[in-house]
């Protein structure tokens, strides 16, 4: 068991990596199903920092809508490195844009998805993916 956690060798890599992804969806489809229910995106029109955007609404329900979408491609595996771009840019601009920067404390939360969906633009999607499925030459 010693020779397993002090080795460099990856364990089950894929299957971890499979998870983590499949698990940020899920996170990004929670939060991004907001968009489905006016009274919970309401209050964010009141902040300040949305209110001052050219088209708040407008953004707040793109921000929303790309949160629901990433996070049914990280599911599924599907189209995942476009994904995880698009999920990146969005949490980057939550984090300094909407929040104030601080992702050593305040903006931990969308700095982290925005790694993670780094991670997974250059990983790609694993295993357990339609990526895999559909786009693997055989």
């Amino acid at each position: 068991m010693a020779n397993l956690l002090f080795s460099p060798q990856p364990i089950a890599q894929n299957t971890a990596l499979a998870i983590v992804r499949i698990i940020t969806g899920a996170f990004m489809i929670y939060h991004g199903s907001e968009i489905f229910d006016r009274t919970k995106m309401l209050p964010y029109l009141d902040w300040d920092v949305i209110k001052s955007m050219p088209a708040p609404e407008t953004f707040l329900y793109i921000g929303k809508g790309l949160e629901f979408v990433t996070g049914i491609c990280f599911v599924l595996g599907l189209f995942t490195k476009i994904a995880a771009v698009f999920m990146a840019v969005d949490m980057l601009i939550i984090c300094f844009k909407i929040g104030n920067g601080k992702f050593w404390y305040d903006d931990q939360y969308p700095f982290l998805f925005a790694m993670i969906a780094m991670i997974f633009f250059f990983t790609g999607p694993v295993k357990w993916s339609l990526d895999k499925l559909w786009f693997t030459k055989k």
